[in-house]
């Protein structure tokens, strides 16, 4: 198994972010890498177009309140400090892509629904990241299994 150095956990602070995060960090632990947590928000603009004419700033300021607070607790409980946690604005894989560049990242650890067929042809955020990464990516399946 090769020796990671540093190791980045994209989740997206559901449920199925804990075996992904547990997974991440047994292999920073195996490797003495260093563990660091990614969540990144969409902005309300692209989830709507442009075409809506409304202000989005203060339900995204809320947003991201309620996100920098759940990715505390979250690293808390699994011993991640808060130089290690990073909460970004922007489209999930171009923004886990930069701040693995940033980091030095040699793997990223994400989760992945397991999306077959159209589901995977219209994209997902671990198919983005999988597709365009400089390093080693691991997608933990998650979710319901049949």
């Amino acid at each position: 198994m090769p020796q990671y150095r540093n190791v980045l956990v994209a989740i997206d602070l559901s449920e199925d972010s804990t075996p992904v995060v547990q997974r991440g960090r047994a292999i920073a632990e195996g490797s003495n890498a260093e563990l660091h947590l990614i969540h990144v928000i969409e902005p309300l603009s692209f989830a709507y177009g442009g075409d809506i004419p409304m202000d989005f700033s203060g339900i995204q300021e809320e947003i991201h309140q309620q996100a920098t607070q759940q990715l505390h607790r979250f690293a808390e409980t699994n011993n991640i400090d808060a130089q290690h946690q990073h909460i970004l604005l922007g489209k999930p894989e171009v923004e886990i892509h930069a701040k693995a560049e940033e980091l030095g990242t040699d793997l990223i650890v994400l989760g992945s629904h397991g999306r077959h067929g159209l589901a995977l042809l219209m994209g997902s955020t671990a198919n983005g990241v999988m597709h365009g990464a400089a390093c080693d990516v691991l997608a933990i399946r998650v979710g319901k299994q049949k």
